[in-house]
């Protein structure tokens, strides 16, 4: 068999990835939404949760920083399946 007659799944096609078409910024203001600054930065130490949080500081840490974003999509996913269990 070619390469070419191979179907290839295409990186849009996500169908089971709730991470997938999200941002980091919406995901980061989610989290600020549902949790606050003071209690973010309680689960996930990270400087820029805790000392003169704001957004953009901590996007720019976060793009900069793979374990930090890996938290932070962690705990996104975690709140989203607890909100989920919620709604049952």
């Amino acid at each position: 068999m070619d390469a070419q007659e191979q179907p290839q799944e295409t990186p849009q096609e996500q169908p089971r990835n709730p991470l997938h078409g999200l941002t980091l910024e919406r995901m980061l203001t989610d989290l600020v939404d549902y949790y606050g600054w003071e209690e973010l930065g309680a689960r996930i130490q990270v400087r820029s949760f805790n000392v003169d949080p704001s957004i953009s500081s901590s996007l720019r840490f976060l793009r900069k920083t793979p374990w930090a974003r890996e938290k932070v999509e962690g705990l996104y996913l975690y709140t989203l399946r607890q909100s989920q269990r919620q709604q049952r």
